[in-house]
């Protein structure tokens, strides 16, 4: 028998998150049926009509339980099999089709911290530790708290099949950060969601949580993001440069909101410090990540590339925010 583990997003706000359930398939299944779940107990339907359906939209090998069990991502259907309330996906598909002769393509890079208890991985007891500076891609166990976690939500990804590029340690201590990419919008959201299920998975097993909350430690310390990486063809092509700029103003003109959709807590990741430009103002430069949009130094000296939007914050949900920058730079 095969397990399938259905994955999907529940009804919980401001930040909806991942559930997930086993199903048992006969040997040599390759498409996983519809299945039912209990939405009163996800914030997702009303205990006299309670019932929603898991309708699967991508599957992939699951790295933990090994050949031949599955990792089944799901949308979130009503009953009568229209997109839930709650289904983002369901909308960034639609604007996807709308521009697939764009050949968009995403990365989003994810930030989050590791906890023991309720003080990030390797914070001393009852203080803090050295200020933030040597632990970013730091090397040594003075430095560096949670590696061999990260290592292994590597391997898991990869033995999945996840588009992951790349891992390393980040500024504050017990913070990490995975990176997913490259690729269309709605293939690299599938992705990041998955990678974040096998983040979770994996910590459970070293008895660490996993937090995505944008300022996870109030004070002198870097918060998390989920910087997304984004091109159009015309972008990559000669030339590309000035579509870009021509993009980054559609980007300004709807800045509010994004920054409604960009992640609950934004305002307070977002100071103007710590490597951010305050939620209240927006601007881009080249090379500069304290800036709203940073254009990358290859993009500047070969005049076509991608952008990097420095305002979503790890919370985002990654449907929502590929889709906004399709629907604002593309419609």
């Amino acid at each position: 028998m095969i397990k399938a583990e259905y994955v999907w997003f529940d009804g919980d706000q401001p930040t909806q998150t991942l559930r997930s359930k086993t199903r048992t398939l006969p040997e040599g299944t390759t498409e996983p049926p519809r299945w039912s779940f209990d939405g009163s107990s996800t914030n997702q339907a009303e205990g006299h009509r309670s019932d929603c359906l898991l309708e699967p939209v991508f599957t992939c090998p699951d790295p933990l339980r090994g050949d031949p069990h599955k990792l089944v991502l799901c949308e979130v259907l009503d009953i009568d099999g229209a997109p839930h309330r709650t289904n983002t996906r369901a909308p960034l598909r639609e604007a996807a089709d709308r521009h697939r002769d764009q050949d968009t393509w995403v990365g989003i890079e994810q930030e989050y911290t590791m906890f023991k208890g309720s003080r990030p991985l390797g914070w001393p007891a009852g203080g803090y530790p050295a200020p933030q500076g040597p632990f970013y891609c730091g090397v040594g166990a003075d430095e560096v708290f949670g590696r061999e976690i990260a290592e292994e939500h590597l391997d898991a990804c990869l033995a999945a099949g996840l588009k992951i590029y790349g891992i390393n340690a980040e500024v504050m201590p017990g913070q990490w950060e995975f990176q997913v990419g490259t690729g269309g919008p709605v293939e690299i959201s599938d992705h990041l969601v998955l990678a974040r299920y096998l983040l979770y998975r994996v910590g459970e097993g070293h008895n660490t949580s996993m937090t995505l909350h944008p300022k996870p430690v109030r004070g002198d310390w870097n918060g998390s993001g989920a910087h997304t990486n984004f091109s159009t063809a015309a972008m990559r092509a000669p030339g590309g440069l000035a579509v870009i700029h021509e993009a980054i103003k559609r980007l300004e003109a709807n800045h509010a909101h994004h920054i409604a959709h960009y992640g609950d807590g934004i305002e307070q990741r977002l100071t103007g410090k710590h490597e951010t430009c305050s939620y209240k103002e927006f601007r881009f430069g080249d090379s500069d990540r304290g800036a709203s949009i940073r254009i990358p130094p290859s993009t500047v000296s070969e005049g076509r590339g991608y952008f990097e939007d420095r305002r979503p914050c790890a919370n985002v949900d990654p449907y929502v925010v590929t889709r906004l920058l399709l629907e604002t730079i593309c419609d």
